[in-house]
C-alpha cells in the first residue's frame, strides 16, 4: 500500500492550472516497475500530467468538445478514478477529485499487471490514497479565509507530508493533528509508539464514537426515469487513552432488517481486519455479497479525532419520498408539493425544511398558498420560499402544498442558473434526524473494547443528515444522474 505521486493542483474556471505541490517517490516507482512489467507506464513531469489531468476532467476550454475516447457511453466514470493519456498508454489508476477551486490527485501503487484492468476494489491503496487526500483537502479548508492563508498551508505541506506519508507509504491521513502535535510529538521522541500517535494521553480515559449517515437523492416521479438514492457513511473517534500504543476494537453492528455496508475505506491505524469487510462493492453491479455485520475494527488510536471508515449502503427506500409540479397558467406559476415520510424512518427531527428556489425569474410578487402542516417563508431576496416543516411529521405521514405564485422583471440581483431555465426547477430537503441511521448502523458501550489498564468512558452517538436532497419538476426536463462511489 503505496503512493507514486500526490499533486494538488489549484484550477479557477477559465485558467490553466499551476501545480501547487507535488512529491514523486523515486522507490515506490521501482516498485511499480517490478510489479507492472510489461504493462508499466512511467511517471510524466507535473507540466504534461497537468495537461493530461485537465483534458481528462474537461477543464479548459479547448476541451469541451466530444471526444470519443473520453466522453463517449462506453467511458462513463462512476469513481473518482481516471486514466490519463501520457508516453506509452494510459497512466491509471490516478484518483482526483475538486473542491473550492483546487484539485486532490494521487496515483497508488498496483502490485500487479495493468492489463487487463484490475478491479478497483482489489487494489488496496485506493482507500489509503482516498483517505490521504480527505485528510489533505480538511488540511487545506480548515480556517482558510485568503491566498496568503493557503499560501501558508501549501508552504507547511513538505514537512506535513513527509511524516503522513514517508517513502510514499500512508501512515497518518490527519495533517491538521500532525500540525498541532509536531511540537509534543518531537518532545516525546523517545518513546516507541506509532508515527500517527503523535502524543501520549495523560488522564480519565475515554472513547468517543461517532456515526455520521449522510442520505443523497434524486426523486422525479417519471415512469421513464428511476428515482436514485444512497446512504453515505462516516465513524469518526476520539480515544483518550494512556499509552504509547494502546489497542482499541470498535465493532458496527446492524439490526436484523438493516442495510449491508458497502465499499469501506479504513484508516491506516487499523491493525488486521476481516477480508468480509472489505467485499461487498456498489460499484460492481454483479456483485451480491452481502456481510450483515458485525463489522470489527481493531486498530491503534492516533490521538485527535480520526476517521475511522467511510462506507455506502444501498437502502431499499429514500426517507422522504416528494412529488413536485410547476406549471405556468395565466402569467402566474401553479405550485403542487406532497412530501411523504416512510413510515420506517423515526419521526423525530432536529430540524425538517423544504427550500423551493425560483432562478432566473424576477423578484416574487403575488404568493397565494394552503399548506397542511408548518408554516411557509418568504426570503429576504424574493427569490425563494422556505417550507418549514419543524420537528415532526403529522400523525398520517403526508403533508402538502399548493398555491400560486408570479414574479416582477428580472434584474440583475435574482439568482440565476443555467439548468433551471424554463419550467425546470427543484424542491431541495434538508432535515436532520439525531440518533437515527438509514442503515440502522449502531454502536454502543458493549461494541467497544479498550486494552489497556483504567476502565475508559464510552460515549456513542448517532445522526442522518440530508445532502443534496432533491426533488425535480415532474412537468418538466431534469438532469438525470447515476449512483457513484465517491458521489
Amino acid at each position: 500500500m503505496a503512493l507514486r505521486g500526490l499533486w494538488l493542483i489549484s484550477h479557477e474556471q477559465g485558467a490553466r492550472g499551476t501545480v501547487l505541490f507535488s512529491r514523486h517517490y523515486p522507490t515506490v516507482e521501482k516498485r511499480a516497475r517490478a510489479f507492472n512489467g510489461a504493462t508499466y507506464i512511467p511517471l510524466p513531469e507535473d507540466g504534461p500530467f497537468l495537461k493530461a489531468l485537465l483534458f481528462e476532467l474537461r477543464l479548459t476550454d479547448q476541451d469541451k468538445n466530444f471526444v470519443e475516447r473520453r466522453d463517449s457511453c462506453s467511458r462513463i466514470n462512476k469513481t473518482s478514478v481516471y486514466g490519463l493519456r501520457a508516453e506509452g498508454g494510459d497512466l491509471w489508476p490516478v484518483l482526483a477529485f475538486q473542491k473550492s477551486g483546487l484539485i486532490y490527485v494521487s496515483l497508488p501503487l498496483v502490485e500487479q499487471s495493468l492489463k487487463p484492468q484490475p478491479p478497483l476494489i482489489s487494489i488496496s491503496g485506493i482507500s489509503q490514497a482516498f483517505a490521504l487526500l480527505s485528510g489533505l483537502l480538511a488540511f487545506m479548508n480548515s480556517s482558510q479565509k485568503n491566498d496568503s492563508e493557503m499560501s501558508a498551508k501549501v508552504g507547511q505541506l513538505p514537512s506535513l507530508i513527509m511524516q503522513a506519508c514517508p517513502l510514499g507509504t500512508p501512515l497518518e491521513t490527519n495533517l491538521n493533528g500532525l500540525l498541532e502535535n509536531f511540537q509534543v510529538a518531537s518532545m516525546n521522541h523517545t518513546q516507541k509508539q506509532p508515527a500517527w500517535r503523535t502524543s501520549t494521553y495523560k488522564g480519565r480515559p475515554q472513547v468517543n464514537v461517532s456515526i455520521t449517515e449522510k442520505v443523497k437523492s434524486m426523486q422525479y416521479d417519471k415512469r421513464d426515469v428511476a428515482d436514485m438514492w444512497q446512504v453515505y457513511g462516516a465513524v469518526t473517534c476520539k480515544c483518550d487513552i494512556e499509552g504509547a500504543a494502546p489497542n482499541v476494537t470498535v465493532s458496527l453492528n446492524l439490526p436484523a432488517n438493516g442495510s449491508p455496508l458497502q465499499d469501506i475505506l479504513v484508516h491506516p491505524c487499523m491493525t488486521s481486519l476481516d477480508s468480509a469487510v472489505l467485499t461487498s462493492s456498489s460499484v460492481d453491479s454483479m456483485d451480491d455479497s452481502a456481510f450483515s455485520g458485525p463489522y470489527k475494527f481493531p486498530f491503534t488510536p492516533p490521538s485527535d479525532f480520526f476517521s475511522l471508515c467511510y462506507y455506502t449502503s444501498q437502502v431499499p427506500v429514500p426517507p422522504i419520498l416528494g412529488f413536485y409540479q410547476l406549471k405556468e397558467e395565466e402569467l402566474q406559476w401553479k405550485l403542487t408539493v406532497n412530501l411523504k415520510l416512510h413510515e420506517s424512518v423515526k419521526n423525530a427531527f432536529e430540524y425538517c425544511e423544504a427550500r423551493i428556489p425560483f432562478f432566473n425569474r424576477g423578484p416574487i410578487t403575488h404568493l397565494e398558498y394552503k399548506v397542511s402542516y408548518g408554516q411557509l417563508e418568504v426570503s429576504k431576496e424574493k427569490s425563494l420560499l422556505v417550507w418549514v416543516i419543524g420537528q415532526k411529521f403529522p400523525k398520517s405521514l403526508e403533508i402538502s402544498l399548493t398555491g400560486t405564485v408570479a414574479f416582477g422583471s428580472m434584474s440583475q440581483q435574482q439568482p440565476g442558473d443555467p439548468i433551471c431555465s424554463g419550467s425546470t426547477a427543484y424542491i431541495k430537503l434538508y432535515f436532520k434526524i439525531p440518533d437515527y441511521t438509514l442503515t440502522g448502523c449502531y454502536a454502543d458501550q458493549h461494541s467497544v473494547q479498550v486494552f489497556s489498564s483504567g476502565k475508559p468512558k464510552i460515549n456513542t452517538s448517532r445522526e442522518l443528515i440530508s445532502s443534496d436532497y432533491y426533488i425535480w419538476n415532474s412537468k418538466a426536463p431534469a438532469p438525470v444522474v447515476y449512483r457513484t462511489l465517491f458521489f
